[in-house]
């Protein structure tokens, strides 16, 4: 797998329209961070160290692209790369940044550049890395599960394909013996949401906020008579919905 010369393969990280937070989840690997330099070798990873360098072979993106310049940028780490992976919701489904895809555009541009807003190209949708070159695997999160992030990348280096969960996170949260927040009178995306966070913000007390995306055929009827059950209706909760969905709706994206 590694195009250097010695056995490690070589990872770099690479940040577009976005918090940085996942980076940092990396990072937060603390002491772990030590079993990671044992299996590759870090090419490129501004959270972390100012050297950089173009050779390497797994890239690691994070953020959604907004610009013509992020495509650009895209293209030559897709070039460069035996393997790409999105890092978190923004970098996979365009996350947050998707918030203004169902706005209009001159009066987003308005609303933060004020009179300038034309000094600044960008597109007028936030999309996922995937809609601009071809991505290898996807890490969702907002921010990433660190362990998750360990997991997946031990997998590559051991040559092992990379598995993801497709469940919602109300299984976890039925594993985890939580009350359901529509029973606290809160709205939650956990039944249309792919799992593998544990149910973290449930089990905290608050609700799902949908920041994994998707689960890949979400059960909408059964979403549904969730909602009516409670006394709510789809367009009550749809702010919920773009907080993190933005893109998927609007580009009906999950198969």
């Amino acid at each position: 797998m590694s195009k250097s010369t010695n056995m490690k393969p070589r990872v770099a990280f690479f940040d577009f329209t976005g918090c940085e937070g996942d980076q940092l989840q990396v990072i937060n690997l603390e002491e772990k961070l030590l079993e990671l330099v044992e299996i590759v070798e870090i090419a490129s990873f501004r959270e972390a160290s100012s050297a950089h360098s173009d050779d390497y072979d797994i890239a690691f993106v994070e953020g959604s692209a907004t610009t013509p310049h992020d495509a650009e940028r895209l293209e030559e780490i897709r070039e460069n790369a035996t393997t790409v992976v999105a890092l978190g919701s923004c970098a996979t489904i365009a996350g947050i940044n998707a918030i203004r895809n169902s706005q209009d555009f001159e009066a987003v541009k308005e609303r933060v550049y004020g009179g300038e807003g034309d000094l600044f190209e960008s597109w007028s949708e936030a999309k996922p890395i995937g809609a601009v070159i071809d991505v290898d695997y996807e890490i969702p999160g907002c921010p990433i599960d660190r362990q998750e992030f360990l997991r997946v990348l031990t997998d590559l280096v051991r040559g092992r394909e990379p598995k993801m969960v497709n469940y919602p996170v109300c299984l976890e949260c039925k594993l985890n013996e939580n009350t359901c927040a529509y029973l606290r009178d809160d709205i939650c995306l956990g039944p249309v949401t792919r799992g593998g966070c544990n149910s973290i913000c449930v089990n905290g007390g608050t609700r799902c906020w949908g920041c994994r995306g998707l689960v890949k055929n979400p059960n909408e009827n059964a979403a549904c008579d969730v909602l009516e059950e409670h006394g709510l209706t789809t367009d009550e909760v749809m702010n919920f919905y773009n907080l993190y969905f933005g893109w998927q709706r609007t580009e009906e994206v999950v198969q």
